[in-house]
Formats: C-alpha cells, structure tokens, sequence
C-alpha cells in the first residue's frame, strides 16, 4: 500500500531522511517512533506528498500510495486515498458542527449528495460520534475533536490514515477512545494506519510494525524486535528490559504476568524523597474563571511553596488551562483572589508579570514571532536552558522550522530566563520524547520557585511531581502526594503501578531498589 524505494529528503541542503525503503501493506498499523525532531513528521508528510510539494525541500528516490507516485501526484490529487489528521485537529477544522465537518472533505470531492449522507452515517456509527453530529466543533472534548477529525478524512473514503501525534493532548481515557476508533478501522475496513507518537506506553501494543527513525536512517521490524534496541521506549517495556524478560512485554496486561518473580526480588513499598517545600510562593482563593454562561473554574483554592512541584491533571475540559491563565494574570478571573510573592499578577504589565509567573501555553509557538532561534534566546541563559532541553537546534533556523518538541524547548528558555517566581506549563510534554522529558524534569526540579504543570501525561507527572491536583468540572476533587492520587484512579496510574503495585511509580525507584 505505501512504498518507499530509496528515499532522501533535505531541507536546503540539509539531510533529513536517508535512502528510506520500506513497504507498509494493506490493514496494517505501523508506528514511526524516534527522538524530537528525528524525521518522523517528514517521513509522515511524503506519504501524501506534502514534502515536499508543500514543504519545500528535496526529495530523491520514490514514494508511492496505492500504486500512485506522490512525485506526480499532488497533495489534493491524494486526498481521495490519503487521509491527515495533524498534531492540532482544531487547527483543521473548517465548518461550525461535526456533521458539517464529515460532509466537508466530500464535497471538495464532488461525492454525490445521497452517497455523502451515507458516508457521513456510517462515519458517525464507526467512531462512536452519532450523538455529537449537531453539537458545535468548538464546544467538544479534546477526545471527541479528535475522533472528529478522523472522521472528516474518512469519510471521503481513504485507504491509508496518516495520524501525527494522535493522543499527544488527550487525557488517558479519551486516548484509549481514540486508539480504539482507529485499531477498529485497521481490523474492520482494513485501512492502512501510520502513526507517529512519542507517547509509546498508549499506542505501542496496537502496532503491527515499529518504524524506528534514528539518525535520517528508517528501520522496520516486529515490535517486540524494536523494542530490544530502540533508543526510545515505553515504561513497560525499560521495565522488561531491567528485570531481563523475553521476549519483552508491550502491554501492562504482559507484564502483569511476569510481575510475581520481580515482586519478590523487590523490598517493601518505597519511600518518597522527603520534600522540604520553602516559602509559600502562589496562593489562590476562591478563584472562578466563566465564559459566557458556562463556568469553567468554580472556586478553586491552593497554594504552592517554592521547590514545590505540583502536576494539575483531570480530563479535556476540566478547567486546566483555564486554571493556569487565570493565576497567571492575563486570563479572565471572575472572583477571588491571587497571589504570588504577596502580589497580585493580574493588571500588571507584561514584563514584571512574567518576573512573577511565566506560563508556558500548550501552543508554544504563541510565544515565537522572531526570525531566528538566536534573536528568540536573546540571553546566554536562555541558551543554556535551550542546550540542557534540546541540543544541537542551529540558532540561524527559523522557530516555525522546528518539531512541536523543539519549539516548546525554545518557549520553555525564553520563559526560564526570566527568573520567574512561579512556572506554569500547560501540557508541556506534547511533542517530546523520553529523553526529552528526563531532561525537563531535571530541569523543573531545580528550579527553585514555584511549579504548576497541567498534564495529562501520568508517567511523566509520576517522575516529576511531588504533589497531584485533580479537577472535574472546574472544581478540585483530589489533592495529595502524587503517589496516592494517581495509583487510586486506574485512569491516572502510570504503567509501573499497574504493573508492580505496592505504590511503585517509576523503573528508575525499580532500579534503585534493586540496586
């Protein structure tokens, strides 16, 4: 179904993908993993031939789709046979409503009006969306925009699915509906899926084939093959790796039945690293945030000292986001009072704002506008902060050039440099891969202010986070240490706890006990 024969791609002269062969057959699901800015985006754009048609850049070798060579065959001339959805499904959206939505793509396909009412039914049933066909796109959960807009590319028919970082802002249960939607496509439509997704432990035991990119080279295999010398993987499977399972586990349920003998090598439940939070750094009380007539914050209160990190998790529409603009003084607050260092943020300008609380959005590139990666980091310490998160980006590139990951290094240094008293993330591992997070949560861990992190991302809140926050409907309904709020909601547990139990969080409190 996809064929790649001898493929390179470079942008201005610079290498991206090299002499890439691969075939990927029909009904299979294949998922491309590699680093930030490995090449997956690329390798996923010309297999409907927006690289480089659309991109720009060179590309040598051959690319075809169902027989068709994407040298020769544009983009719109591939819509019919290829469907993308993006990082971001609002940003595709065109029309107000979901059905709207679904007939969109069919009319620019000139499908007939009683074959397009068809699709659109058979659409809605398949991905589960029938109830929403009325709603407005942009009062949906950040699930059912997702499952929208898939439906929107397969309802003109496609037989290949091209998904870029599907579930990357998706809490865990909308993830799973996502997942389940698409599996359901590769096993009953026999649809071609290719995935890429940095967030391994949520699609990894769905593929048929692992893609690994890995220094502009693509390698094909099992797996359970893959995963023995891939340079990025799942909790799951580093946790196969350390007990010395085989073949390695992919699911938790996998591990799960290998988890007695490692159990018994273990030693009682482990002991959190003692927090000595300093002072009390944001306080919020009674903080409601509305939007028109729908209330998304209801009189929140907390507080955060310095050296506390705390991770803000609950589902799409929670009120997160919402949250976090809103104590950092440029968002609406209705009622109630914040504080941080004794003042209040809101009303103040822009840059003693961000002295006092730098909040880094799930759309890092709001915050770029520059022409350079060097005119962006304007300090030496910015610099820094971006080569500790994300070595080796050339300062001459432009930001709008960079991976999502890249991006969000770049925002996250421009922010830090400022010193702020209090950080605020939202969603900032979208786009970042293992090491990638390692490296920010080394990085969140020494800062000595305040942390706030929205996340739905529960391996990384359970390596980061000291302290859990969980909000349903605007309102706080779980609030304590990390390790017992999220192994109490199978939801929220990370896989180690499902695997091991027993209040272990992470392979690396495995290793040391171990050790």
């Amino acid at each position: 179904m996809i064929e790649f024969s001898e493929v390179s791609i470079a942008y201005q002269g610079t290498p991206v993908l090299r002499e890439v062969s691969l075939h990927i057959g029909e009904g299979e699901l294949a998922l491309a993993v590699g680093r930030t800015g490995s090449g997956k985006s690329t390798l996923l754009g010309a297999v409907n031939g927006l690289v480089p048609h659309f991109t720009g850049g060179r590309l040598v070798g051959r690319v075809t789709v169902a027989g068709r060579d994407t040298r020769t065959h544009r983009p719109r001339e591939l819509a019919a046979t290829v469907g993308v959805v993006g990082q971001d499904p609002v940003a595709g959206f065109v029309t107000d409503s979901v059905e709207e939505e679904l007939a969109y793509g069919m009319e620019q396909l000139g499908v007939t009006a009683a074959a397009m009412r068809k699709r659109v039914e058979e659409t809605m049933d398949l991905l589960g969306i029938a109830e929403l066909r009325d709603r407005p796109l942009r009062a949906l959960s950040g699930g059912q925009q997702q499952r929208v807009a898939i439906g929107a590319v397969l309802a003109a028919g496609p037989r290949v699915l091209v998904l870029d970082e599907p579930t990357s802002a998706l809490d865990p249960g909308a993830a799973e509906e996502v997942l389940a939607a698409v599996t359901r496509l590769v096993h009953d439509l026999g649809i071609t899926v290719l995935i890429a997704e940095h967030r391994l432990e949520r699609v990894l035991q769905y593929a048929d084939r692992v893609l690994t990119v890995h220094d502009g080279r693509v390698s094909a295999a099992e797996p359970a093959q893959a995963m023995r010398s891939a340079p990025i993987a799942p909790p799951v499977v580093a946790l196969g790796r350390l007990a010395g399972w085989d073949p390695l586990p992919l699911s938790v349920r996998d591990a799960r039945r290998r988890a007695p003998e490692l159990r018994a090598e273990l030693p009682g439940a482990p002991v959190p690293a003692p927090i000595e939070p300093g002072a009390e750094t944001l306080t919020c009380r009674d903080v409601v945030v509305r939007y028109g007539g729908t209330v998304a914050v209801r009189e929140v209160s907390l507080s955060v000292a310095a050296g506390e990190t705390v991770a803000l998790m609950g589902r799409n529409g929670s009120g997160k986001s919402s949250l976090l603009w809103a104590l950092q003084g440029s968002g609406p607050r209705h009622s109630g009072a914040v504080t941080i260092r004794g003042t209040d943020p809101a009303g103040r300008k822009p840059v003693p704002r961000r002295m006092l609380a730098a909040l880094v959005p799930q759309s890092p590139a709001d915050l770029l506008y520059l022409q350079t990666v060097g005119e962006e980091l304007a300090t030496d310490r910015a610099g820094e902060i971006l080569d500790e998160l994300a070595p080796g980006i050339d300062p001459d590139s432009h930001p709008r050039d960079l991976s999502e990951g890249q991006r969000l290094a770049l925002a996250l240094a421009v922010q830090l440099a400022a010193e702020p008293a209090v950080l605020l993330l939202d969603e900032p591992t979208r786009g970042l891969d293992y090491p990638g997070k390692h490296r920010l949560t080394a990085l969140v861990r020494a800062f000595p202010g305040a942390v706030l992190i929205a996340t739905h991302d529960v391996e990384f809140a359970a390596e980061t986070c000291d302290r859990a926050v969980v909000l349903a409907d605007g309102e706080v309904v779980a609030d304590g240490p990390t390790a017992d709020v999220v192994t109490s909601s199978p939801l929220f547990a990370p896989q180690v706890a499902k695997i091991l139990g027993g209040g272990w969080l992470t392979v690396g409190q495995v290793a040391g006990a171990l050790r």
